[in-house]
């Protein structure tokens, strides 16, 4: 049976462990990440009907958040590895609230449409960095309080804690544009973070390991080929955020929240429903089978002649994709010291970083010279680009083991 849609055997009582220390944090993400969520189906019809600006600064917009979280993922997984993971997502907090602000700010200019994008542009930038601490803090924090064997699974949970957020926010957010505009957005993305706090407030602090940590460089590394497998499957979800609202506009086909949510909604059961299964058989070998899928639906939506297809083809992708990270995250957390897992983490999502923050501007030129359906043509070809990287995985590279330097 296919790798990425396996049943799961009976519960143990370390399943329920688990699940029991794993819910509150999973909780803490839902809401911190439902603005994101709202903002992503209504942030590229903002800035190209809204501030009239064209599909290149619609994907450089939406691709600045990740590039910002790229270059603060390092700082993220050391801050959680030497100040403890709860630290790190209280300090994401306050800075997303602070993004907020600047969404509101960017109103202020009307009739200055450039410089309203130049202020959100920099909004989105310290949103990267405040979603860089609140995920890898989050991720962290999971990998301290279950065992190593359930390592797919913290990153699976968590990840799909954040995409729950995504699918609940995008028809929250659209529902709070068509009524109240941009400025209901700006409004939620300052006050939920705030509200998030209090969540976290009671939460037990994990403290940080006293070893020796490894360095960013010999980190990096250690998960670099993993990291890039993730970054070149991601690209499929860049195109997912970025385009697909513009695409069902174009064709005329109505509710453009829904591909996305369906993405995230097959997404999220496939990792609660599979999540073991990196852990049970193998990461490369789920990445693998789960990138195929992955881009088949990809290559649905760029095909579709009818929304519904195109639904059938977000869906596809959804179900792709959902393992395709944890089960290179499970290779690249295995080939580093426990006490260095936040960092870990953090190189390893600074991939998904990079190719999104890449891909989003990228994406944009394709669209604007071949068309928005040729965006989901050129995801599903990147993303095929990962599967001999699975393949090396599954023989190719050594795991970190007790016992060596």
């Amino acid at each position: 049976m296919d790798a990425c849609a396996s049943a799961s055997p009976g519960r143990t009582v370390r399943d329920d462990r688990s699940v029991a220390a794993l819910l509150p944090i999973m909780g803490v993400v839902l809401v911190a990440f439902l603005v994101i969520g709202c903002a992503m189906p209504v942030l590229p019809l903002h800035v190209h009907d809204g501030l009239g600006l064209g599909t290149f600064l619609v994907g450089l917009v939406a691709g600045s958040q990740f590039a910002a979280a790229l270059i603060s993922r390092p700082w993220a997984g050391h801050y959680a590895d030497s100040r403890g993971a709860k630290r790190a997502v209280v300090a994401g907090l306050l800075v997303a609230a602070m993004s907020g602000l600047l969404y509101l700010l960017s109103l202020l200019p009307v009739g200055a449409p450039l410089t309203s994008a130049a202020i959100l542009l920099l909004g989105r930038l310290l949103l990267g960095g405040a979603e860089s601490f609140v995920i890898t803090g989050a991720v962290s924090w999971g990998l301290a309080l279950v065992d190593e064997q359930d390592t797919g699974r913290v990153i699976a949970w968590v990840g799909a804690a954040m995409f729950a957020a995504f699918a609940l926010g995008a028809p929250a957010g659209a529902v709070l544009y068509d009524h109240y505009g941009f400025m209901a957005i700006a409004w939620a993305t300052t006050l939920a973070p705030l509200a998030t706090l209090v969540l976290v407030a009671p939460l037990a602090a994990v403290a940080p390991l006293s070893h020796a940590r490894s360095g960013f460089t010999r980190v990096l590394g250690a998960v670099w080929v993993p990291g890039l497998g993730s970054a070149l499957s991601s690209v499929g979800f860049g195109a997912i955020t970025a385009f697909v609202t513009l695409l069902f506009a174009e064709r005329g086909w109505s509710n453009g929240w829904l591909p996305y949510t369906t993405f995230a909604v097959v997404f999220i059961l496939a990792r609660l429903a599979f999540g073991h299964l990196p852990d049970r058989i193998g990461g490369a070998r789920v990445a693998l089978a789960c990138v195929l899928v992955e881009a088949m639906g990809q290559a649905l939506i760029w095909l579709a002649p009818w929304s519904a297809l195109a639904l059938l083809g977000a869906a596809l992708t959804g179900l792709g994709y959902s393992l395709v990270y944890p089960g290179f995250g499970v290779e690249a957390v295995l080939r580093v010291p426990p006490e260095s897992r936040g960092l870990a983490m953090g190189a390893y999502t600074a991939f998904l970083d990079l190719a999104l923050g890449v891909g989003g501007p990228v994406l944009g030129l394709i669209a604007s010279g071949a068309g928005l359906g040729a965006v989901f043509l050129a995801s599903a070809l990147v993303a095929l680009c990962s599967a001999p990287i699975a393949l090396w995985l599954q023989t190719g590279g050594r795991a970190w083991r007790k016992g060596q330097p």
